[in-house]
């Protein structure tokens, strides 16, 4: 059976849009995850929801709890989890409201943990050498990708990442340092959020929604005003994707959840 975590998702918990809504609060062996999670369903497949910075956006990105979060949408039983993400575009072509369906990362974080082993939480005798050469969930990000062309939403089927610490957003160097990189969009979250979701066996891919050309063009300063006005501009559309992509998620054999199995070394507990 197919159940869906979705991660971000403001405005779906919409009586309209999600049917049989329950709130529940949980604690991993990580601690709490960001917010309450809301489980219903959208057009008959089961979704769980979580709020990555919290209802409020109150969690700054260093102290999101990347592991509580995504260990609770897997005692959920989720199998997929669909991602959605604000970032600043590090290219002409990628304009603010676009969305890019992000197919690599690079990783400039310093402070988070990044696995559920080798700590003495969980796992301490065990490390975890999980393989991220392809880090998104392949069939999800064409799956999204295809589904943006039907409805007619402005997209990029592909992108690079790169994940900054945060909160801060980068120096006008740093912005041109990582267009020589060839990355096409920066974001403060998807670092760890998918190493984990792979450690954990789930099918990940995230929308990355274009907010602003961050600061490497000549004469624009990125603010969270015109972050926020982009997001909310742009909030329909992804309610329309998601809501489109949905019921197209089959229950199939995916290379995603296979890989943790080869990827342990150590005591396994």
């Amino acid at each position: 059976m197919v159940k869906i975590g979705i991660i971000g998702g403001t405005g779906l918990e919409n009586p309209e849009i999600m049917q049989d809504a329950v709130e529940k609060e949980v604690e991993t062996q990580f601690g709490k995850p960001s917010s309450k999670l809301v489980c219903g369903k959208i057009g008959g497949v089961d979704v769980v929801l979580i709020s990555r910075h919290g209802k409020r956006h109150t969690v700054m990105p260093t102290r999101v709890n990347f592991r509580a979060n995504i260990w609770a949408l897997k005692e959920e039983g989720c199998t997929h989890i669909l991602a959605t993400t604000a970032c600043g575009s590090l290219r002409e072509e990628i304009k603010p409201g676009d969305f890019v369906f992000i197919d690599q990362f690079i990783d400039r974080t310093t402070k988070r943990h990044q696995s559920f082993y080798g700590d003495n939480q969980y796992m301490s005798n065990t490390v975890c050498h999980i393989p991220m050469s392809d880090p998104f969930c392949e069939k999800i990000r064409r799956l999204f990708s295809e589904t943006a062309q039907e409805l007619g939403l402005a997209s990029h089927p592909k992108g690079t990442m790169v994940t900054i610490e945060g909160p801060r957003f980068s120096t006008r160097a740093e912005s041109h340092m990582f267009r020589t990189w060839n990355a096409d969009v920066i974001n403060m979250s998807t670092v760890p959020e998918v190493v984990l979701a792979r450690e954990a066996g789930l099918c990940y891919a995230s929308v990355a929604m274009s907010t602003d050309y961050d600061c490497w063009k000549e004469n624009e300063v990125v603010d969270i005003g015109k972050v926020m006005e982009t997001m909310k501009g742009n909030a329909a559309n992804v309610t329309k994707l998601l809501l489109a992509i949905i019921p197209k998620i089959k229950d199939e054999p995916c290379s995603c959840r296979e890989m943790i199995k080869t990827s342990l070394m150590g005591e396994v507990e």
